[in-house]
């Protein structure tokens, strides 16, 4: 049975706090005294490569396993059972029952989450009308496309509105245009005031959804943030000059290392204790024609592959 809603608290807190949370299976320690906050009305990327521990802690925030240690708060309260009731969970590996009939699925699953059989009709057609599936309420989920089941099966994750959605690799074996139709529909969901978490091992679509990160690592987060602020900390001083085609200056090469050259574009690191107003002020006294000037940030996954080298040196 469900338990009963936990006393109100401020809106104002986290969405998710974990503190000092472990958890292991036998010798093997899935989640190492991890501790992160999540802002409310977040895009949370946990972000970390295959067997990090993403999924132990999914498990432990949906009140699937309990923590060895530490503890869990939703908006400010202990984790209770009521809290899945708020909470839609689309896993990597899929669900659904193939036997049952689209409707007669979605009508089941939203019931468990506390809505009326009627609410969870309207809802239900509402949805699939979205993912243009209208025809597919009376067909067997075996019967569908594994694309329209995954289509399906995220509807079945939202369909009580919940206050937070956490996507475990939402968009594997998802074709582009179905692709983006989730991803449209995760935006919209966030921009009217749904929290997500949004796990992957795939760090370059976190970067289009997600402003705020915690990475892990065998267990640990080892690096948590704004993505913003995070790729500003590990800025190289480098920067990407767009010029009009003609053969740039010898004494540019001779002063910065050129990086990447193509026709048009070239990459320039800069020297220590130098800016990017000094390069600038350079190449005009140059006469460089300048079409573009940049600086380049470093991508999540170079930014990972750093912070796990350090760690291990």
């Amino acid at each position: 049975m469900t338990q009963a809603p936990p006393p109100l608290v401020s809106t104002a807190a986290p969405v998710i706090e974990v503190r000092d949370v472990r958890k292991t299976y036998g010798e093997k320690v899935a989640v190492d005294d991890v501790t992160f906050a999540m802002p409310p009305d977040a895009i949370l990327g946990l972000l970390g490569p295959n067997g990090a521990g993403k999924t132990s802690l999914i498990r432990m925030i949906t009140t699937i396993t309990a923590p060895d240690s530490g503890k869990i708060f939703f908006q400010g309260a202990p984790l209770s059972g009521y809290h899945p009731t708020q909470i839609g969970y689309l896993p990597e590996e899929r669900g659904l029952y193939k036997q049952m009939y689209v409707g007669e699925q979605l009508l089941y699953l939203a019931q468990l989450k506390g809505m009326t059989a009627r609410d969870a009709e309207a809802r239900a057609r509402e949805w699939l009308a979205k993912f243009e599936l209208e025809g597919q309420w009376k067909k067997k989920v075996e019967e569908l496309s594994k694309g329209m089941q995954q289509q399906v099966q995220f509807i079945a994750t939202v369909i009580h509105d919940p206050k937070l959605l956490i996507l475990d690799e939402p968009f594997s074996g998802l074709d582009p245009v179905n692709a983006t139709r989730m991803r449209t529909e995760i935006l919209r969901l966030h921009a009217a005031g749904t929290a997500v978490i949004f796990s992957t091992h795939r760090m370059e679509q976190v970067e289009e959804l997600c402003e705020y990160i915690v990475l892990i690592d065998q267990g640990r987060n080892i690096l948590q943030g704004k993505v913003a602020d995070i790729r500003r900390q590990y800025v190289e001083n480098r920067y990407r000059l767009t010029h009009g085609g003609e053969e740039l200056p010898a004494a540019l090469g001779e002063r910065y290392e050129l990086l990447k050259p193509t026709v048009s574009t070239v990459d320039i690191q800069l020297r220590a204790g130098e800016s990017g107003n000094d390069l600038l002020r350079y190449l005009l006294d140059l006469g460089v024609r300048i079409q573009g000037f940049q600086e380049l940030l470093p991508s999540l996954n170079e930014i990972f592959i750093k912070r796990v080298t350090r760690l291990n040196a």
